[in-house]
Formats: C-alpha cells, sequence, structure tokens
C-alpha cells in the first residue's frame, strides 16, 4: 500500500507533463505535417519540416509513442518512421474533428492560473471565483477583452459540441420530438446548433450570444 501512494505521488508531480507535450505537439504542427507527408515519416524528415533540432524533436516524440499518441513503423530496412493513430488525427489543427483547441484552450496559462489559486478561494470570503482572482475579472469580461482568447474558446467549445451533440441525437433523438424552434443560449460559432438542424432540417435555429461573438461568427461565415 505504501508503495503504491508513492507512485500515486509521483504521478501527481509529474501529471501536467502529458498536457504540456501533447500541446508542444499541436504548437509546431506535427500531426499535420505527417499527414500532409501522407506516408510515415522519419525524425530527420520531420526534424527538417518544422526546422528543428532532431535530437530535442526525438524527446517529444519518444513521449508521444509511449501514449500511443503517435506511432512508429518501418519506413525501409534501416528506417523507422512516425504515423498518426486515431488520437493524434484529432490533434491536427485544421482536421474535421480535431480537438486542438479544446486542448490549447485547458492548456494556456489563462485558464491553467486558477488552479493555482484554489486556496485563496477557499480561505477567503466573497463571490470572488478563481478565474477573476487569478486574472482581475470574470472569464466573460476576459473574453470580450481578448479577441484571440475569445476566438480560442469559442473553437474549444466546438470541439465539445462536436462529441457531445453527435452523442445527443444518437442516444436521445427523442427529445427533438415536435420542435419547431431552437435557441441557443451562449452558442459561440454556432456548432452545436448547426449539427442539430442538419439533423432535424425542420427546426428553426437561433444562435443568441453576446454581439461581439455573432459579429466574429459572421465575418468567418462572410455574411
Amino acid at each position: 500500500m505504501e508503495s503504491g501512494a508513492e507512485v500515486d505521488i509521483w504521478n501527481y508531480v509529474f501529471g501536467y507533463t502529458k498536457m504540456a507535450v501533447v500541446k508542444c505537439a499541436i504548437e509546431l504542427g506535427v500531426a499535420d505535417v505527417i499527414e500532409n507527408h501522407g506516408s510515415p515519416m522519419t525524425l530527420s524528415d520531420l526534424a527538417a519540416v518544422l526546422r528543428c533540432e532532431p535530437s530535442r524533436l526525438h524527446r517529444i516524440m519518444r513521449f508521444l509513442v509511449h501514449y500511443q499518441v503517435f506511432k512508429q513503423e518501418p519506413t525501409g530496412q534501416h528506417s523507422m518512421g512516425f504515423s498518426l493513430t486515431p488520437l493524434s488525427r484529432l490533434l491536427m489543427k485544421h482536421g474535421e474533428n480535431t480537438m486542438a483547441p479544446f486542448i490549447l484552450l485547458e492548456s494556456s496559462p489563462i485558464i491553467l492560473g486558477p488552479w493555482h489559486s484554489l486556496r485563496a478561494r477557499v480561505l477567503e470570503s466573497g463571490n470572488i471565483s478563481p478565474f477573476e482572482a487569478a486574472n482581475g475579472m470574470d472569464l466573460y469580461s476576459y473574453t470580450e477583452a481578448n479577441p484571440c482568447h475569445s476566438k480560442l474558446f469559442n473553437d474549444a467549445m466546438a470541439c465539445a459540441a462536436r462529441v457531445a451533440i453527435p452523442a445527443l441525437i444518437k442516444g436521445c433523438p427523442e427529445v427533438f420530438d415536435g420542435v419547431e424552434s431552437l435557441v441557443d443560449v451562449g452558442g459561440g460559432n454556432g456548432t452545436a446548433l448547426s449539427l442539430i438542424v442538419k439533423q432535424f432540417p425542420r427546426i428553426r435555429g437561433i444562435n443568441f450570444d453576446l454581439p461581439q461573438v455573432v459579429a466574429a461568427m459572421k465575418n468567418a461565415l462572410g455574411s
């Protein structure tokens, strides 16, 4: 039991490393490069495209292969290459089912910072949230004041919608019986609503959000 507890402590201490290394792979665009290449890539080829030091990249890729984010397979008689797995396909920045924005949001200093304020939130009185304690304003005020964070936030929520909404439609389609119009309050870029309306064309969808979110959505749609 005691030895197991010691192992758990090590897991707590280094638990952040998986997220950090996956974030690194997303920011480098590793999955996108391998996908565009069309076949497994050797370390030297991958490093050349990414313009990075092969020995440093090797440490990252070795870690990710160990956790089955990528895999290695022969590319010749004496060489091995990196290829994609179902997991790494979700890390492509521009993949149809990408989860990259979700990971980038949750691993950003803005979102991680509040976790370091939990002690203060437990001990202090008042209604200030950990996010506000860490960033000086609430989440939605910060999002409104920072367009880049706003885009990342809405892209991340779209990632969640692409997972949750198809599951809802498949598992509980009856909840939409008789629905003629549907308002998504705080619907972000409209991903959740568009998935529902696509499946149930009779439904009139209304995406309701803050003015700057709606404006950004219209610009993205070209309307």
